[in-house]
């Protein structure tokens, strides 16, 4: 059978991975997307997004929807297989489980998850008092309580964002000493409304229809039972790279290395999105990155 080959494949159709194939489109390359499960990624689990420019209310979801949409009516081909390897040569091919594609450029684009705290009930509260970013989800939880898990930068950077924002803030490590910036540390024992919960961990999550509260268990086995109306987890994210590591590098973390520009060590291959090595990880910046990486793909295929 004949491998069908296209202009621009794109892996991932997250927001990243979508607006690459409408700009894409708009410049009459041809383009297929392949996406593992839904088109939109994590964004489908935000309820509401309130800092995407020009959209003051919109539902994960819905976003996901419009973009799919455009890029369809736009004529990108999106087929629901999970791309399992790339080779680069010539012609450079993504193999599925059952078939073998062929670009002439891809922009990888398959995201990053968010390491859960692999608790009961963890994924069915997502967006029902929890979330994996405070930035996003954290003014829903003004003059309430709320805790955040973890030790490292994002956690104490989201702690003194929602310091600002609800009324009290559990911040809960493992550890006595944080990973993160000292100085952060030192502007969180500053707050009032911080409380500090270390060398503890969150151990079962209390809920009806939302998250209502939290257990917490210390290095000697004492559990407590926290009330909270919301737990940001930062305890780590893991880039879905693992795949394509023989043609891009990836960073210790397994981020794909790449500058502004989107491209990778490989001549045609490009990374977009919460994959590859950047400073900020927000909806606003995977879909830059996705015209970003589709313009560079573009350039490289027009000569």
């Amino acid at each position: 059978m004949e491998t069908p080959t296209y202009d621009i494949i794109v892996i991932g159709g997250g927001p990243a991975g979508m607006t690459a194939a409408i700009y894409a489109r708009r410049a009459s390359k041809t383009v297929l997307v392949l996406e593992a499960t839904a088109c939109g990624g994590q964004i489908i689990n935000t309820p509401d997004i309130e800092n995407y420019p020009a959209e003051a209310h919109i539902s994960g979801f819905d976003f996901a929807n419009k973009l799919y949409e455009q890029a369809k009516a736009l004529g990108a081909e999106f087929k629901f297989e999970r791309a399992l390897s790339l080779r680069d040569g010539g012609l450079k091919t993504v193999l599925t489980k059952k078939n073998s594609y062929a670009a002439r450029a891809v922009i990888i684009a398959t995201g990053s998850e968010n390491r859960r705290l692999g608790l009961e009930n963890e994924d069915r509260l997502i967006g029902r008092g929890i979330s994996y970013c405070a930035n996003c989800d954290g003014a829903f939880f003004r003059k309430k309580t709320v805790a955040v898990a973890g030790g490292g930068n994002t956690a104490l950077e989201d702690a003194l964002y929602l310091a600002d924002v609800a009324e009290k803030v559990y911040l809960i490590h493992r550890r006595d000493s944080f990973r993160g910036e000292a100085a952060t540390v030192e502007h969180l024992r500053e707050k009032k409304n911080v409380e500090f919960v270390l060398n503890s961990r969150v151990t079962k999550l209390g809920a009806d229809k939302r998250l209502s509260s939290i257990e917490v268990t210390d290095i000697h086995g004492e559990v407590t039972e926290l009330k909270v109306d919301g737990l940001f987890v930062a305890v780590g994210r893991i880039p879905e790279n693992r795949d394509f590591s023989d043609v891009i590098e990836l960073d210790a973390a397994g981020y794909a290395v790449a500058d502004e520009s989107c491209r990778t060590r490989s001549k045609g291959v490009f990374v977009a999105g919460d994959n590859r090595t950047k400073a900020v990880r927000q909806l606003v910046t995977a879909t830059a990155d996705g015209a970003v990486a589709a313009t560079e793909a573009i350039h490289f295929l027009n000569g």
